[in-house]
């Protein structure tokens, strides 16, 4: 059994924790983290196949979800989550962080949810999830 333990066999995947850590958006939260280093590990052709894209994506989609009820509550509009896809967000991100390293990636989230397209909805539409029934 000692033997087995010495050849190496778990060594890969030593390995694989070693540098699926040293990718950005590991650790530390996607907004904050510059875009420079965010920009050398997101790969936009690989989509969600590529565990910092998933990651990049999936914080998006839940600081999207924050964004919305915060919208619906004061401006009565909210994103149309169905258009925003994992190879919109990618691309916009990784273009954002290429064009300015010094930035933080959440900067190129802002915009466009600022510059998107809302959907209206009624002001009795609203809640706070934070108020108890």
């Amino acid at each position: 059994m000692r033997r087995l333990r010495g050849c190496g066999v778990a060594q890969p995947a030593r390995i694989h924790r070693r540098q699926s850590r040293r990718t950005i958006a590991d650790a530390r939260g996607v907004d904050t983290q510059s875009c420079a280093k965010l920009a050398a590990d997101i790969r936009p052709s690989e989509g969600l196949n590529h565990l910092p894209n998933a990651r990049l994506y999936y914080w998006v989609q839940g600081y999207l979800s924050a964004a919305n009820i915060y919208l619906i509550n004061e401006y009565s509009d909210h994103l149309d989550l169905i258009q925003v896809d994992e190879a919109k967000i990618l691309k916009l991100v990784a273009q954002f962080c290429r064009a300015n390293p010094n930035e933080k990636p959440i900067s190129a989230i802002d915009k466009f949810i600022r510059e998107a397209k809302k959907v209206s909805v009624k002001e009795s539409d609203a809640f706070d999830p934070w108020e108890l029934s």
